[in-house]
């Protein structure tokens, strides 16, 4: 029967006639044959099987073997013995075991081995299942399959190997360390896989391939856990080897899909803190683990290149992420234009971006590839593609916000994504900061190191420099102005060392650094002024008027200079002496309408009417001064109690029987009028303890104060708490001028009672108000404080008195010649009166409270300063004179414009509703927290010795604000780009603070077994008073019997 099959299959008969012919034979099986002749058979299908020159013999000898193994198994038994399957599994033929000789594989190349022996070996161990023999063949292969994988076979026998020992697990080598043995074998193979091929079909196979292989080891991982962690660290091994002459196979992306992803923390924790892992391997390790997004079928590979982007971070290798990121953006975003790997390469590649905030060379990497991707997916018009362009848009707009400046390189870009959906900037914001290297942290770096990176608010703090926080809490306050901030930002300073350069430079790097907190070094010793001690605990209300001054003047100064002298012959020093000189030189207010308003009065300034009228003759005298700031002294009890909004003789005597206000201070940028420390104000019930004298003189100080006898007043006290309307309705309540402080008439020709009146005839975008807390004791000859709380109002309606015909010409002719220091009656001297009846038409402008300063202490001399702040920013087009038709001010009678009976409540329960959107931030030096508006309001009920000192306000519904989108639209909702060398300048510190953080915690890794790993975290505001330094500092540790102290 033999004979006549091997005649048969090679003979040129038609094909039918063969199949017929075999189909009989395969029918014969049935019958009985001897031994010699089932042997001849098994032979001969045997030689079909693995040397048939055509399919057609291996489907005649697989038919042939299956059909009489079956029906003759012990004759099959007796063939298929041990000795054949090593002589196959060896590289010999099928003939006799006796008669076979070893092969001699190619070194290094393994067997020559063909795939179709293991099909014969898997059909025979399947015949044989229920033989006893087939154990012999078990054990035979349990040591041929690690011997075969360690001569490391093509993909092709590889995967054919794997699936023979998948359908047969019984062949797999047992024991843990043939198991290991195994399995690292395999991996290494997958290292070495290549495809053969680039068309589609011979893809699909060596994909297929792989697959057979890794889902053995995923098999016997699942089987023999303690074969896992040994398996990764060969896979590790192999692509963080820095063996130029062989690069690894992506195909080993396959096995990334098999580690539990409950091992990712662990596994990239031991692994970023390993000393013995070299930086030039994690870096070799990493650039592979990016490539394998190429592998197609392979899942959760961005999952664990992300999660060890961020553990490298964690552990501030920054090195290693920069050169990685610089290495392979462009073939990340190159992947995008592939569905099937697009969403794991989207994932990296936002990360990549995201994290990369110090500079912009990744980003610009990929911009110029950005708008053929968009246009390309825009036009194939599929749902996926829409969901993806959304997700690639809003990347885009996160990087084009952080790094604002290149219209030649962004413009495109937007006009490619103008028609797709844009993230508000609150989301922006708070993408970026989840997204930086520095927020990335675990519990071993939260041990070593107590700064790492910016906190959680994305907002950057001050070093204390020594009894700096003055300064530190004004420059957060005007930072938060945000309207304010951006113009500073935008301007053009280069070639200019100004002290304007220098706060632009400050705010940049508050804006755009990656450090906790900067040390404003260059700024404070340019703007402290010359009479401030250093390393002694200042004013900063004082601080803060001097400040606004000189940016005042020196803006004025340069404007007034010619570029080319600017550039060639002023230095800082000349420059200084300049502003000084003009500063002299300018005792009036010279900025009228036809001049250009530098960017402090465009901020900052207000105006204010005082009007005299004799009440005798009832001539009125009229005078015009700019502001900065109100000054705002505490009304005693009476005045809250008398108050009648429809009386304005109620007015002026409750304000004269308890307080004589000759002259409120007002601040000027106009003029430089330095406050003395030690301003004078007495308010009774609020230094229940300490002895005031109610002579109080100050010759200094253009505020001058008379209190009546303390008794006098002591049955005014109220419980209720003042707010700050109340102190400025105080503040602009009518005054009666009499006895020793009578109002000389030039028209009586004596001194006469008379009525002053003070008006806000121009209200400014940000309102700065001062409380005056400070009152001077001349038995101990100090400052002390008011620790009244006052009530701070989320929303103030500040009333504003606009004249028709406009003032202007008024304020030309009376402010001629006149100091702005004059007080009382030299002031009253100099007031010209005047017949001219001009018509008022009052208005109360809403602002919101932007800012907060708070000082904490008893005494001005020492104590801490802190400041609370949020983001609040106008939404009008540009800086402009005011509109009064477009203003959304309430407009109330006169009669009600200081009672406080504008619906404000209501506009505050709006604003309360969004407070969500709006947070509030707590600066305390160094320290950047969150906080709430309710934290803001019981600072003085939860800690006696915090009380609000410097309130900034914004002018809501302003249309005299920065515009929101520059020339070339890329900065809307935003601040505007930056100066070339501004930007160059944060980049060049970015990187050496990473640098420095990557040393630091490196140096920290070596002695992490000997560290102490407690720290004291910063307390919330609930807990722990804000303002304080240490054990008797700021507020709450002592009550009112602390001993003050200095802010270190």
């Amino acid at each position: 029967m033999d004979k006549i099959l091997e005649g048969l299959v090679s003979s040129s008969h038609p094909l039918q006639v063969k199949r017929v012919i075999v189909r009989r034979v395969v029918e014969s099986a049935e019958t009985p044959l001897s031994g010699p002749q089932c042997r001849a058979m098994f032979a001969l299908s045997t030689s079909l099987i693995l040397q048939g020159p055509d399919p057609f013999q291996r489907q005649v000898g697989r038919q042939v073997l299956e059909a009489y193994a079956r029906h003759h198994r012990d004759d099959f038994e007796a063939f298929f013995t041990r000795d054949l399957v090593l002589a196959l599994l060896q590289g010999r033929g099928p003939a006799s075991p006796s008669s076979l000789a070893p092969a001699s594989p190619a070194p290094g190349l393994g067997p020559a081995l063909d795939p179709a022996v293991l099909d014969y070996i898997q059909a025979g161990l399947r015949l044989l299942i229920s033989c006893p023999a087939v154990l012999e063949l078990f054990a035979l292969l349990q040591e041929e399959a690690l011997r075969l994988v360690g001569e490391r076979p093509p993909a092709p026998l590889c995967a054919r190997l794997c699936q023979l020992l998948g359908d047969f697990p019984q062949c797999l080598p047992r024991g843990r360390k043939p198991a290991l043995a195994f399995c690292q074998q395999l991996v290494r193979n997958i290292a070495h896989f290549q495809t053969q091929g680039t068309r589609e079909a011979e893809l699909r196979l060596y994909v297929s391939q792989v697959t057979h292989v890794s889902s053995l080891l995923r098999s016997i991982w699942k089987a023999e856990p303690d074969t896992l962690l040994p398996s990764l660290q060969e896979l590790f091994a192999i692509i963080s080897s820095t063996d130029t002459s062989f690069e690894p196979s992506v195909a080993l992306a396959s096995l990334v899909q098999h580690i539990p992803l409950q091992m990712i923390t662990v596994l990239i924790g031991s692994l970023t803190t390993d000393p013995n892992v070299k930086d030039a391997s994690m870096t070799q390790a990493l650039c592979r683990m990016i490539d394998w997004l190429s592998w197609p079928l392979a899942q959760h590979v961005e999952t664990w290149v992300i999660a060890l982007l961020k553990g490298l971070a964690a552990v501030q290798k920054f090195t290693i992420l920069i050169d990685v990121t610089l290495l392979k953006i462009e073939l990340v975003f190159n992947r995008l234009w592939f569905p099937l790997v697009r969403p794991g390469a989207l994932a990296v590649l936002s990360h990549m971006l995201l994290s990369f905030q110090h500079s912009p060379e990744a980003f610009h990497l990929v911009v110029p590839h950005v708008v053929k991707l968009v246009n390309s997916f825009k036009n194939n018009g599929l749902p996926s593609s829409a969901a993806f362009l959304e997700q690639l848009s809003e990347l885009i707009q996160c990087m084009m916000y952080h790094y604002s400046g290149f219209p030649e390189l962004y413009e495109p870009i937007l006009e490619a994504i103008k028609d797709l959906p844009k993230p508000n900037e609150e989301k922006i914001k708070m993408i970026l900061n989840q997204s930086a290297w520095t927020s990335q942290s675990n519990s071993l770096q939260s041990c070593l190191s107590r700064f790492s990176g910016k906190s959680e608010t994305g907002k950057t703090g001050l070093i204390n420099l020594g009894n700096t926080c003055y300064m530190n809490s004004v420059i957060q306050a005007l930072f938060m102005a945000t309207d304010f901030r951006r113009h500073v930002l935008s301007l053009n300073l280069n070639g200019c060392n100004s002290l304007m350069r220098k706060l632009q430079h400050l705010f940049a790097f508050l804006a755009h650094t990656q450090r906790e907190a900067y040390a404003p070094r260059i700024f404070f010793e340019a703007s402290r002024p010359p009479w401030f001690t250093p390393r002694s605990q200042q004013d900063c209300s004082e601080y803060l008027r001097f400040l606004l001054d000189r940016l005042h003047e020196e803006e004025r100064t340069l404007k007034a200079l010619s570029p080319s002298k600017l550039q060639d012959d002023m230095n800082e020093e000349s420059l200084v002496q300049e502003v000084s000189n003009k500063t002299q030189k300018f005792t009036k207010p010279s900025c009228t309408g036809r001049e250009e308003r530098t960017l402090i009065e465009k901020m900052f300034r207000g105006k204010l009417l005082t009007t005299i009228c004799c009440l005798n003759c009832k001539s009125t005298s009229y005078k015009e001064e700019a502001f900065t700031d109100l000054s705002l002294a505490f009304c005693p009890p009476v005045f809250l109690e008398n108050v009648d909004p429809r009386s304005s003789e109620n007015l002026s005597e409750g304000k004269d029987d308890s307080m004589e206000q000759v002259s409120t201070r007002v601040s000027s940028p106009m003029v430089e009028t330095v406050s003395d420390c030690c301003e004078m104000l007495t308010n009774d019930g609020l230094l229940k303890d300490v002895p005031i004298d109610s002579n109080c003189e100050n010759a200094t100080d253009s505020f001058v104060c008379k209190a009546e006898d303390k008794d006098s007043l002591q049955k005014y006290v109220s419980e209720a708490t003042p707010s700050v309307t109340d102190l400025l309705n105080y503040f602009l309540a009518p005054e009666v001028l009499k006895g020793d402080n009578k109002y000389y008439c030039e028209k009586c020709a004596s001194l006469q009672n008379a009525e002053k009146t003070m008006q806000i005839v121009e209200e400014p975008e940000y309102l700065i108000l001062t409380l005056l807390r400070f009152s001077y004791d001349p038995k101990c000859h100090i400052r002390r404080k008011i620790l009244d709380n006052v009530s701070l109002p989320l929303i103030l309606e500040l009333p504003v008195k606009r004249t028709v015909p406009s003032l202007g010409q008024i304020s030309g002719v009376w402010s001629a010649g006149l100091d702005f220091s004059d007080t009382g009656e030299n002031l009253a001297k100099k007031l010209k009166p005047s017949g001219a009846e001009d018509v008022y038409c009052p208005q109360l402008v809403p602002y919101v409270l932007s800012s907060v300063v708070v000082h904490s202490g008893i005494s001005s001399e020492s104590g801490h300063y802190y400041s609370y702040a949020r983001n609040v920013a106008s939404s009008g087009p540009s800086l402009g004179s005011y509109d009064q038709a477009k203003s959304l001010a309430l407009a109330y009678p006169q009669s009600n414009l200081m009672a406080g009976e504008a619906p404000v409540a209501t506009v505050e329960k709006d604003l309360d509703e969004n407070e969500v959107s709006k947070e509030w931030f707590l600066f305390n030096d160094s320290r950047v927290t969150f906080t709430s508006f309710q934290s803001v309001q019981k600072i003085t009920g939860r800690f006696p010795k915090d009380t609000a000192y410097v309130l900034f306000y914004k002018k809501q519904n302003s249309t005299t604000v920065l515009g929101t989108k520059s020339a070339n639209g890329l900065w809307v909702n935003g601040d505007p780009p930056l100066q070339k060398d501004l930007m160059d300048a944060i980049t060049k510190d970015n990187k050496l603070y990473l640098q420095e953080q990557e040393l630091s915690a490196r140096t920290q890794a070596l002695q992490a077994a000997a560290a102490s790993c407690s720290f004291r975290p910063n307390g919330f505001d609930d807990n722990d008073p804000p303002g304080s330094c240490g054990p008797t500092g700021g507020g709450g540790g002592g009550g009112f019997s602390t001993i003050g102290r200095l802010v270190f």
